[in-house]
Parts: structure tokens; sequence; C-alpha cells
């Protein structure tokens, strides 16, 4: 009985030294803006773009009025009051962040591509796994609504 236990929680502790160690990845290599935009989403469902017509992946892009360095202001204000977010990258045109799920430190990249005047053009996408049980959708739309609700305090 005693062999079976050390064996049980050795194989719990194995599955999470490896599923800690697996779960940030590395960042993809087509982050970034080309010349065609952001990069399409993987054919794993984990992934939302405005940058696609697929119905499953599509997300409306941001939309802002005004000055485009405001709105950058506006949006990494947002950014900045979620849980467990790293902004990676940001330019004049483009943010790259990092979110990482509270219990196995998943990483999901979202990007922000301000092109063109007006219009912020989104990707979000798991970096690991196969689904994402909607996490990348519910992410955006709150950044959109935290986003369209600090437009009125502006």
């Amino acid at each position: 009985m005693m062999g079976k236990k050390r064996w049980a929680g050795g194989l719990a502790i194995a599955v999470a030294l490896a599923v800690s160690g697996c779960s940030g990845g590395r960042p993809p290599l087509n982050l970034g803006v080309t010349e065609t935009g952001l990069a399409p989403c993987p054919s794993s469902p984990n992934c939302v773009s405005s940058w696609t017509d697929a119905a499953d992946r599509r997300v409306e892009p941001l939309r802002y009025a005004g000055d485009a360095a405001r709105a950058r202001v506006r949006l990494l204000e947002v950014l900045g009051g979620m849980e467990r977010v790293r902004i990676v990258r940001s330019d004049d045109d483009y943010i790259h962040a990092e979110f990482r799920s509270a219990v196995f430190g998943f990483v999901d990249d979202v990007e922000f591509h301000f092109n063109p005047p007006g219009v912020i053009q989104v990707r979000s996408a798991s970096r690991s796994g196969y689904y994402d049980f909607g996490v990348n959708r519910a992410r955006v739309e709150t950044i959109r609504a935290r986003f369209d609700a600090s437009s009125d305090t502006r």
C-alpha cells in the first residue's frame, strides 16, 4: 500500500513539474506586424483575431475616435489594470502583451495593431494546448469593454 501512495505522489509531482515547466513556452516566431497585418490564427481553436473572416475565430477590432497616441495610452492603462499581464513590446502602432493563467501559468499572446486610423486590430492566441475554453475571446471582450468605458473619461 505504501508503495502505491509513493508512486501516485511521485507521479503527481512529475506531472505538475512537467506542466509548469512547459506552460510558458517560447513566444511564437510569427508575432508582430507583417506587410499583411497580424499573423493568422493557427488551426487549433485557441485563437481569436480581427484579421480573420472565420466566424468561429472572428472578433471585432477595437475602435477609437481622435488621436492614436491617446488611444494607445488608454489601451496600455486598460492592460495595466488587468491581472497577470506583462507588456512585452510597446511601439507607436503595435503592442504585445502576455497574459499568464493563474493556476498553471499558461501564456497567451495578445497583440494590438493600430491600423487603419481609428481601428485597433487585435489577435489573442494561446501558446500551448488545443482548446482555450473561450478564454481568449472573453479576454478580448473584457479589454474592449474597459477600453470603451475609458473613452467616457477622456
